[in-house]
């Protein structure tokens, strides 16, 4: 096992660059760069503001030349008709521009080897700083839902195999498979109308993940404060989630119900509890358990995005989202990089529970064979 670990350590490395390199290239056919952004800026105001600009840069300057990740527009900007070309030049260098792309690259790769992702361009804060303060909301909206949704996907699903044919299992299908042809945006969006002072009902907050002055509650109210919070959005995700999962836990304990072994142990006399949770569990529930990491980093990647930005939660994926908006490049691929980076690493995870839950598995005799 400890050498297939580090073979999937050693993978991660071109993984990563691979990754790093096609969201490069891409970026560099993107318009309206940070450039094309400050000279339309400086057109819309007056001299006052370029003078102020040029001759303030400097500090600015130091740290973007820091930030590698730009596009590769020239100078030939549109809209740069009526500036000082030298100023256009200077716009470039301190963004970074000056340089070839493939240089930019290779110095955005030597800086991320240390975490040093730049600086953004808009809020001239550290990336990674950045990243740092709005990585708990993401972690915690992912995390919650994913255990919210397994603490009840699990006992459904296995309720749904022992009366598969059967009523409850017909009718628990069919809302399970409505809710998942919900998008999670949709339904948020419900939830605000009916919950949130929309129309109806105004018994949870709109927006953020605590209160302005929750520093200043005691622990316990702190603790319901946050939970007030996180209610409408963590529902709004599971809802979207609970169909895969139920359907998987009760396709893989048919799957183990109808196998041999389990005839045997009826035969035997043993009653459908001890059957079921004394020899099925373990084994229908290897790929449930194993999936987990998966499911987290898919709820963390995609699922939150939405329910981040329609909340106004403070997390990766609104910083994300405003950061595409707004053209800075530096915040965009920072935080790629780092969702590249978690995600190979609950991957390997996700195999290592698998071996934990299953010594029977080995992924080192699978690759060599």
């Amino acid at each position: 096992m400890l050498n297939y670990i580090l073979r999937r350590l050693a993978l991660m490395v071109p993984t990563i660059f691979g990754i790093l390199l096609i969201s490069f290239v891409i970026i560099q056919f993107v318009p309206g760069g940070p450039v094309e952004r400050m000279i339309a800026q400086l057109q819309g105001h007056n001299a006052d503001a370029t003078a102020r600009f040029s001759g303030g840069g400097s500090d600015t300057a130091n740290a973007a030349m820091g930030t590698t990740q730009m596009t590769g527009q020239n100078s030939a900007y549109r809209g740069a008709q009526g500036l000082d070309p030298e100023f256009v030049k200077e716009l470039e260098k301190m963004y970074g521009f000056d340089k070839p792309a493939p240089e930019r690259f290779f110095i955005m790769i030597k800086n991320y080897l240390s975490f040093d992702l730049g600086t953004s361009y808009n809020r001239d804060i550290k990336v990674i700083d950045l990243v740092i303060e709005k990585m708990p909301v993401s972690i915690s909206l992912g995390l919650w839902s994913t255990l919210l949704i397994y603490l009840i996907c699990i006992p459904l699903g296995i309720k749904k195999a022992v009366k598969d044919g059967q009523s409850f299992d017909i009718w628990t299908s069919a809302a399970i498979f409505v809710g998942y042809a919900i998008p999670s945006f949709l339904f948020a969006i419900l939830l605000i109308i009916v919950f949130a002072g929309g129309r109806y009902f105004d018994w949870f907050p709109l927006r953020g993940i605590v209160s302005d002055d929750w520093d200043t509650y005691p622990w316990w109210k702190q603790a319901f404060d946050y939970m007030w919070h996180m209610t409408l959005p963590v529902i709004a995700v599971v809802i979207s989630g609970f169909a895969g999962l139920t359907m998987l836990t009760k396709n893989s304990f048919l799957d183990e119900i109808n196998k041999q072994y389990v005839l045997t142990a009826r035969a035997k006399g043993l009653n459908d509890n001890k059957v079921l949770y004394g020899h099925v569990f373990r084994n229908a529930m290897l790929i449930v358990i194993a999936g987990f990491p998966a499911a987290f980093m898919h709820i963390f990647f995609t699922g939150s995005l939405l329910i981040e930005v329609i909340f106004s939660l403070d997390g990766l994926g609104l910083l994300g989202y405003e950061s595409i908006l707004n053209r800075d490049y530096p915040v965009v691929l920072g935080t790629l990089y780092i969702y590249a980076l978690i995600g190979l690493v609950m991957t390997l995870v996700r195999d290592i529970i698998y071996v934990l839950v299953d010594p029977r598995i080995n992924f080192e005799s699978t690759q060599n064979g």
